[in-house]
């Protein structure tokens, strides 16, 4: 380290992901300390694929030029927990990764956020809603940072038309803690001679951010329908009939359900929750929200959908940071069974298909993989024609399947409203069992009509519940989505002596 006497070096830690620029920010800051003839290191350790993980960069300077001959300073190769003075993340969840490692502190550390999510894959794999609350993170940070400069720069690099690189520059530049001015940093830019216009306008805008001091405010992560489909006179009769609690739901419902399949399965929908509108408010809300993703289900057509659209390949192409000129590969990855092929056949057909196939061992063992190269002619329009296909999904097995087992649910849900609104809320939020299609959607398939059978029917059929049994329905389910084998649900079943658990054994 410097000789004793000497200024400390500034510390200086940056978590990004991939395609965000994050070595390009550190060689900017780099190269701006170097033409003001400071001394500086910089290191960095890559990232993992698969959203577990940032790359991260780190740099130390000392923020005044060394007279000449003065022994160069010797500084360190990696962060040291409680010793970072400006700490970067690019995503708010790798700012509280870096909270929970010790490398924001309140003594010390300015921390520099963005405050969008870009979700972890152990939230993407969680049965349930494995989200993390963003709302609890963003007042973590602020608790523990000496100063938290938190604001939503993916958003701010979008409207700049710019990398969020450029964006987070700016930010650091308004701090002032490298005694870097914000005229070297933009010369430095300009120097480079890349996308000059793009970074100068996200270097504005990330410094015009960090010095406005405003309260970071969250975006509630709501689906929305990805085209504009007219629903104003169905969203209108909905407000009209339905509890104010549910319409924010019921708006992205009907836009969702449209964008689907069309408008008149959207009226489906409300056809579907019209016994449910005099109800508990709660109630409404959530069978609204529950009903809406069931009647979307997971399919092949649908995954076609996403993966064909417009803004999905304009991400791509932002997120890689690839010129109109650069060459983009996309390639697709399918695996579909028996399972998926069947659904998309005709019911009597596709129930022929299924009983041979398990007959044989195939079921569930045998797939095909399939890799498909979107950006070609050819595979986009194999992907597209599979999108084109919403009008043949009413007439397949999976659409038959799911529409019978959505109205058993509304059914018990219905039912259950006569015993209590806490009962029939914890049976409407089974719904979260079912999900995706394969695999996935045989087991919480399978967990809901355990839970159904050995729960929800004695009950109804008593004609009464106590607020334990409410509760007993509640711990199952939270059972089943934190086990997809079923394991905790058969524990949980079994405390209750479930005479289907000790079956199963």
């Amino acid at each position: 380290m410097p000789d004793a006497g000497t200024k400390k070096p500034v510390t200086l830690l940056i978590a990004a992901m991939g395609g965000e620029g994050g070595g390009v920010l550190m060689n900017w800051i780099v190269n701006a300390a170097i033409a003001k003839g400071f001394p500086v290191q910089a290191t960095s350790v890559p990232g993992v694929a698969q959203r577990t993980g940032a790359t991260t960069y780190y740099i130390e300077l000392l923020p005044e030029a060394s007279p000449a001959g003065a022994p160069r300073p010797v500084f360190s190769l990696n962060p040291v927990p409680g010793e970072v003075d400006l700490m970067i993340a690019t995503e708010l969840a790798e700012a509280a990764r870096a909270l929970s490692s010790g490398y924001i502190t309140s003594d010390r550390t300015t921390l520099i956020a963005s405050t969008h999510r870009v979700f972890l894959t152990l939230e993407k794999m969680d049965m349930g809603d494995g989200r993390l609350d963003g709302k609890k993170m963003l007042a973590s940070l602020k608790k523990n940072a000496r100063e938290a400069i938190l604001f939503d720069a993916m958003n701010a690099s979008r409207e700049a038309g710019a990398v969020i690189n450029s964006v987070m520059l700016g930010a650091i530049a308004a701090t002032n803690l490298l005694g870097i001015s914000e005229d070297d940093f933009s010369d430095g830019i300009k120097a480079e001679g890349k996308a000059v216009a793009a970074n100068l306008a996200g270097f504005e805008a990330g410094l015009r951010l960090a010095k406005s001091g405003a309260e970071p405010v969250l975006e509630e992560a709501a689906k929305r329908a990805d085209r504009a489909v007219p629903l104003a006179g169905l969203e209108s009769q909905a407000q009209a009939a339905f509890p104010a609690e549910a319409h924010a739901v019921l708006g992205h419902a009907l836009r969702r359900l449209a964008d689907y399949q069309d408008i008149g399965y959207a009226r489906r929908y409300l056809d579907r929750l019209a016994p449910f509108r005099t109800s508990d408010p709660e109630l409404c809300r959530e069978v609204a929200r529950h009903l809406a993703v069931r009647m979307t289900f997971e399919d092949i057509i649908r995954v076609a959908q996403a993966k064909t659209r417009a803004e999905r390949y304009a991400r791509i192409l932002g997120e890689t940071g690839a010129g109109p000129a650069d060459p983009v590969k996309v390639t697709e990855y399918f695996k579909p069974g028996f399972g998926e092929v069947c659904d998309m056949l005709p019911p009597g057909l596709a129930k022929k298909v299924l009983a041979w196939a398990e007959r044989t061992g195939r079921l569930g063992r045998t797939y095909w993989g399939m890799e498909i190269k979107t950006s070609t002619v050819s595979g986009f329009f194999r992907v597209w024609l599979l999108a084109k296909l919403r009008w043949w999904r009413p007439r397949s097995y999976r659409w038959a399947a799911e529409q019978t087992l959505i109205d058993e649910w509304l059914d018990l849900v219905d039912r259950a409203q006569g015993i209590g609104p806490d009962f029939a809320l914890e049976v409407a939020e089974l719904a979260r069992l079912i999900k995706g299609y394969g695999a996935t959607h045989q087991r919480g398939s399978r967990n809901y009509r355990r839970i159904v059978e050995t729960l929800v029917r004695p009950a109804l059929e008593a004609g009464s519940a106590s607020g334990g049994d409410s509760a007993r329905v509640a711990e199952a389910r939270e059972a089943a989505l934190a086990d997809s084998e079923g394991d905790r649900l058969a524990a949980v079943l079994r405390a209750g002596n479930d005479p289907v658990a000790h079956a199963a054994e």
